[in-house]
């Protein structure tokens, strides 16, 4: 919305970026418990050390199953071309509410949540549109598009540096704002400059608008493990035992931003990673 990049495009873009860094991620993790065994008990001293046995039920595995099926269904109907982003939505409301027919979970104080929680999320976000529409239109009369093109310009840098200094700031800015916010401050600023540097890059200006969007969304990964902010880490902290602090999972994530860095860098390097998969399905 922001940059008026098409959605089905990003969605598509960062396939190939996000099953690069879960890999990085995957053999993150199988090289540490490999070199310290420790770090990945098993079932058994799981429960030796909790003193209680914990066994996959059917009715564990049958909600196991029923997850996966639906993320399936959901980014499936996306990628196969059979539902837009929004026809999607609707594909995931349906397949919640099997779920819980089939789970038996399915009430009227279920509905009143999930409405609930629903009506205040589209709530917020229609505010947020509003407050982001308002900024661009007046930013681009005062011409503040015109302005920082030339201030980019006047910096005397290649493309890629320009691109380099634009990821530090997003970077600067996520230790201490809200990612929507830097979403709706950055993203109209710095979206004309991309599309004018794109001839440089190589690239045409909606691929280079789509490639930039990749690039943001994951910087904005680095900003959900950043400490002092770092939401991921509180969600971890409110879920994991009591006896772990806050800080020893700041201090975990530490080698997950390092790889996440690797992957920006590499993205940046190689622009096919993200823009392959588009390419090839015939996008804008």
């Amino acid at each position: 919305l922001s940059a008026s990049v098409a959605i089905g495009d990003l969605f598509l873009a960062g396939a190939g970026p996000g099953l690069m860094l879960a890999f990085f991620y995957a053999s993150y993790v199988v090289i540490r418990c490999y070199l310290n065994h420790s770090l990945a008990p098993t079932a058994a001293e799981v429960a030796a050390i909790r003193g209680e046995q914990s066994d996959m039920t059917p009715e564990k595995k049958l909600a196991v199953t029923l997850c996966i099926l639906l993320i399936a269904s959901v980014m499936g109907s996306i990628y196969a071309g059979i539902a837009s982003v929004t026809e999607a939505a609707a594909v995931g409301v349906f397949g919640a509410i099997i779920v819980a027919l089939i789970r038996n979970r399915f009430d009227w104080t279920l509905m009143q949540q999930a409405l609930s929680g629903t009506m205040s999320t589209v709530g917020t976000i229609i505010w947020l549109i509003l407050g982001a529409v308002a900024f661009v239109g007046i930013y681009n009369l005062i011409g503040g598009a015109g302005f920082m093109r030339s201030l980019f310009a006047d910096l005397g840098l290649s493309a890629l540096g320009i691109i380099f200094v634009m990821m530090l700031i997003l970077v600067v800015l996520g230790t201490f704002m809200e990612w929507i916010a830097i979403v709706f401050i950055t993203v109209p600023v710095f979206a004309p400059v991309i599309r004018d540097l794109a001839p440089e890059l190589g690239m045409s200006p909606d691929w280079a608008a789509v490639w930039f969007g990749v690039l943001f969304v994951m910087n904005m990964q680095i900003y959900f493990l950043s400490p002092p902010f770092g939401p991921a880490c509180f969600w971890l902290k409110s879920v994991a035992p009591a006896h772990i602090p806050l800080q020893r999972i700041f201090a975990a994530v530490l080698p997950f931003i390092v790889l996440q860095i690797i992957g920006v860098a590499l993205v940046i390097k190689f622009p096919e990673i993200a823009l392959f998969l588009p390419r090839m399905l015939g996008g804008s």
